[in-house]
């Protein structure tokens, strides 16, 4: 669905929104309530924004633990790595600000 501006002509999406509803115990449900009166938002941006926060971080866990994985996996199958002396001495590299590239691999 979209609409039209009155005199932009631009056309804007819509986004489709759903209704979920959660269960608070009442003592988060009046945190949440105190919050959205202190930043002068509703109870359900702080919800909406808590949840979209989690699911960012949660998501970015997520594919941190599968890569870290991955690499468990391709190390096991190669043997192939850096020593902590060479990894150190690349990031002290790029912590002085130095464009280095990363040590290679090696068995």
């Amino acid at each position: 669905m979209v609409i039209k501006g009155d005199t932009s002509g631009v056309t804007v999406p819509i986004p489709i929104l759903s209704t979920t509803s959660v269960k608070l115990d009442p003592e988060t449900k009046v945190r949440v309530q105190r919050l959205a009166k202190a930043q002068r938002r509703t109870a359900h941006w702080i919800m909406r924004e808590a949840i979209e926060q989690y699911v960012e971080r949660e998501g970015a866990r997520e594919r941190l633990r599968q890569d870290a994985l991955a690499a468990w996996a391709d190390y096991q199958a190669t043997g192939e790595h850096v020593t902590e002396e060479e990894a150190d001495a690349w990031l002290a590299q790029l912590e002085a600000g130095e464009d280095a590239d990363p040590p290679e691999c090696h068995s």
